[in-house]
């Protein structure tokens, strides 16, 4: 498929076929499509959390508004922001350098992101982590369809009660799903605005 039939094939399958695992190859490369999502400054201030096993998609029921989607697909992804920015600039500054980038080019620039970051309160982090983590959301989404499988992305998941039942550290914050697999229900025709109500030049 090319991009634009992508873009206008994928929907949001409200149900899956518990019965049918997506193969890890499948998976595999939707990981990879995932990681290749692009972020500000490229920090890269999320990490997934694959699931696959039905005891902790189970557990996680009660902690989705009791969406169907989450125990019935394949592999539920957990995309979390990641506030804990200093050792991603770290990393990425001993990256860069091993990429063979100018020693001087990545020090004035990460400086410039060590800047940005330093005026960030934890509320004001959490929300440009958040707002990373979305975009690999979208390549997940576009991605599955790509790869001739099927996904819902759900917001509809509580935070506090994800952490506690994954175990996930302070650091790392829930902030949507994406829920992966073969659907067994039918997508509904696409309601969009039209190009006049949603771009324009001036106000």
């Amino acid at each position: 498929m090319t991009f634009d039939e992508i873009v206008r094939a994928r929907y949001a399958a409200k149900s899956f076929d518990p019965a049918k695992t997506l193969p890890p190859d499948k998976v595999d490369a939707l990981l990879e499509v995932i990681r290749y999502a692009p972020t500000s400054f490229n920090v890269q201030p999320w990490r997934v959390m694959v699931i696959a096993d039905a005891e902790r998609k189970e557990r996680l029921l009660a902690a989705s508004w009791n969406q169907p989607q989450v125990t019935s697909c394949s592999h539920h992804l957990v995309f979390c922001a990641n506030v804990d920015l200093d050792p991603l600039v770290q990393r990425l500054k001993e990256r860069s350098l091993a990429a063979g980038l100018p020693a001087a080019k990545v020090e004035g620039f990460l400086g410039m992101v060590r800047g940005f970051i330093a005026a960030l309160d934890d509320r004001e982090r959490l929300a440009w982590a958040q707002r990373q983590a979305y975009i690999a959301l979208a390549n997940g989404m576009n991605g599955a369809t790509a790869l001739g499988f099927d996904a819902c992305p759900m917001e509809g998941i509580v935070p506090a009660m994800y952490s506690e039942i994954l175990g996930l550290p302070e650091t790392l914050v829930p902030t949507v799903g994406l829920a992966c697999g073969y659907a067994t229900d039918e997508p509904r025709p696409k309601l969009r605005f039209t190009r006049d109500e949603m771009f324009f030049e001036r106000v």
